[in-house]
């Protein structure tokens, strides 16, 4: 089926991709959208995928400005500007523990110089890692793994191509989008999330207004988003009041207080947080092992096959659009980068640190490629695998003695390279997915996905040192949850008090969905991932369904709600950057509204209701061709 795959630009003609205009944009995008995304992900957890924007801001200056007709130029701009993103993503989920302990006397503060090199590791070993699985995963994975994210931006630039509806369906759900985002985010005049309490089940039920939610579901499809949504249930409509009612005033760790007291101050979301997200990275865990173990065979072969090509000059295929990086410099590079992350004194690991990044790092890479398949960049839980990963280093670490400060640094720079090396791995997938429906040379795509980590990685010791020193890590605004969770994780190991029974009740949660033959990962990510991101995502998902049973899934119709989703997911993007990055020179405090209805909260809530409910109107309508019917 793959081999009658045929890309937008033929393998046997060639376009200018790797430009000194499209170098230069990719760079400096991804220098910016690395800046903005660690702020934003330090400020709230999550980071926004920064593919489609780039693809969009070099679609407008290089077809609308430059007036050049270059899609492949395009799509090399968004491959080095989204590189930046995704090493910022991994490095503030990990790195900000170095800062807390520093803060708390435990140690120093981590150098510019040592940020940087840990960063460089990790998004270099993430690129060089998916060289040899592109062909596994991408090629022929394709029509299996969806890849939203990276499907969505090749939509986005072929309709800046073809131009005429495909475009204004695009750029539609781009406007609409945009101005949700600014509204919610910006003026912060609608309420963001819709929750409905069960107080008998001493639980509640919310979904976030976004866009982009909907869409991902949209592309992703009702299988997919309904195992997510399956995931979410289980966290909130079953062990929250599992734990809440037969739990009463117990004091559990990792709670300082009863259940019934962290239930009365916080609600259903304390006991999430202090609870369930350990019950969700366990089975993330387990499902991410899973799906490894399953993907196995296949990677083998594919790995085996990259290997045979090193006794050849070059790519395995003589074809452009099937040429990689040759294998001789791949296993070069990853020899090389082990011998650093065990010589370089930034990064203080030993010789048993250095084989267990190596090896965890290839393994992550390739769940991670899967996972970013199934559900999207945005929603990849790579803070899941790295908790996976820093569990099993630290206690390696602690049982040959490495314990102290020595040994909980080593843990955090294990962790740290794994981190980025998963996000790296999962933006890569993303863009060569992108570049396999266009007709990129994958080749030259990692290329620039090196040249991008480069630089991002040089950029964001920086960034990280600004906002420590501004705002303090740990702090309420900047509260660094994934990393503060990562420096609870190890503490917890090294001083023996981690709560093992929530990690294992993950995965055995995990194994028993997976023995009723339902994939265990797309339930274990809904799982670890707030409800009300699942559940927006099921909406999408039961909409997409609707249209397919109304259409055929190849019908011009149903392709405008990808093309309007693909606009969606864009609108917000941009916008989030942007409002990420006002964030920084300290501008959204100014812009900020809410104050308007302090006594009344009803109008926030109202309006929220009201772009939730247009939105699912607005992409049934696109979907479903309502607008062309006569």
């Amino acid at each position: 089926m793959n081999e009658e795959f045929k890309p937008y630009i033929p393998a046997d003609k060639v376009t200018p991709e790797m430009t000194p205009t499209s170098i230069i944009m990719g760079l400096l995008l991804a220098v910016i959208f690395g800046a903005a995304n660690a702020y934003l992900g330090l400020r709230v957890g999550m980071t926004v995928s920064a593919s489609i924007p780039a693809a969009v801001i070099s679609m407008a200056v290089i077809r609308v400005i430059m007036k050049k007709d270059s899609i492949l130029e395009s799509n090399m701009v968004q491959t080095i500007g989204s590189a930046g993103e995704s090493l910022a993503a991994g490095a503030i989920f990990t790195m900000p523990a170095l800062f807390i302990w520093a803060e708390e006397g435990v140690m120093d503060t981590p150098s510019l110089a040592t940020i940087t090199i840990i960063a460089l590791f990790g998004g270099l070993l993430g690129v060089f890692f998916m060289v040899p699985l592109r062909s596994a995963l991408i090629v022929q994975e394709h029509g299996v793994l969806p890849y939203p994210e990276g499907t969505a931006c090749a939509e986005v630039l072929l309709a800046g191509e073809e131009g005429g509806s495909s475009a204004g369906a695009v750029f539609a759900g781009m406007g609409i989008s945009a101005v949700v985002k600014f509204f919610v985010d910006g003026l912060q005049v609608v309420s963001s999330t819709l929750t409905i309490k069960f107080s008998s089940l001493k639980t509640e039920l919310s979904a976030e207004i976004y866009p982009a939610l909907i869409s991902v579901g949209y592309i992703c499809g009702a299988r997919i988003s309904s195992y997510m949504f399956a995931g979410g249930l289980i966290g909130w409509f079953v062990l929250i009041p599992a734990i809440v009612i037969f739990g009463k005033d117990i004091t559990m760790y990792p709670a300082s207080v009863s259940i019934s007291e962290l239930y009365a101050n916080g609600g259903a979301s304390a006991i999430w947080s202090n609870y369930i997200k350990y019950i969700g990275a366990g089975a993330v865990s387990a499902a991410g092992i899973i799906s490894l173990v399953k993907t196995l065979p296949l990677i083998i072969a594919t790995f085996i096959g990259a290997m045979k090509s090193i006794s050849k000059s070059g790519s395995a295929s003589n074809e452009r659009t099937a040429q990689d990086l040759d294998m001789r410099l791949v296993l070069g590079a990853i020899a090389v980068l082990i011998l650093g992350i065990w010589l370089v004194p930034a990064v203080p690991v030993t010789l048993l640190g250095a084989i267990i990044i190596v090896v965890f790092g290839f393994f992550f890479s390739a769940v991670s490629s899967r996972m970013v398949g199934l559900v999207g960049s945005s929603n990849n839980p790579v803070s899941g695998m790295t908790i996976a990963t820093i569990l099993i280093a630290t206690i390696c670490l602690k049982a040959t003695g490495d314990t102290g400060v020595h040994g909980m640094a080593g843990a955090i720079a294990i962790g740290s390279v794994i981190c980025i090396a998963a996000a790296m791995a999962g933006d890569t997938s993303q863009d060569l997915k992108t570049g396999y429906i266009l007709g990129a040379t994958p080749k030259k795509q990692q290329i620039g996905e090196i040249m991008g980590s480069i630089v991002a990685a040089f950029a964001i010791g920086g960034v990280m040192i600004l906002l420590n020193t501004a705002y303090g890590f740990g702090t309420a605004a900047i509260p660094a949850p994934q990393a503060t969770m990562m420096k609870m994780i190890i503490e917890g190991v090294m001083n023996g008090n981690l709560p093992w029974g929530l990690i294992f009740i993950g995965a055995f949660i995990s194994i028993a969905v997976e023995l009723l033959g339902v994939a265990a990962l797309p339930v274990a990510i809904g799982l670890y991932l707030p409800l009300e991101l699942s559940s927006a995502i099921m909406v999408g998902g039961v909409i997409r369904k609707i249209v397919d049973k109304k259409y055929s899934k190849h019908d011009d119709q149903s392709g405008k709600g990808l093309l309007f989703c693909s606009g969606l997911i864009a609108g917000e993007g941009l916008v989030g950057v942007i409002l990420a990055i006002l964030a920084v020179v300290g501008v959204t405090d100014k812009m900020n509204l809410s104050g308007m209805f302090a006594e009344n909260s009803v109008i926030p809530t109202a309006l929220g209701i009201v772009v939730f409910v247009a939105t699912m109107i607005a992409v049934y309508c696109v979907a479903s061709g309502k607008k062309n019917e006569k």
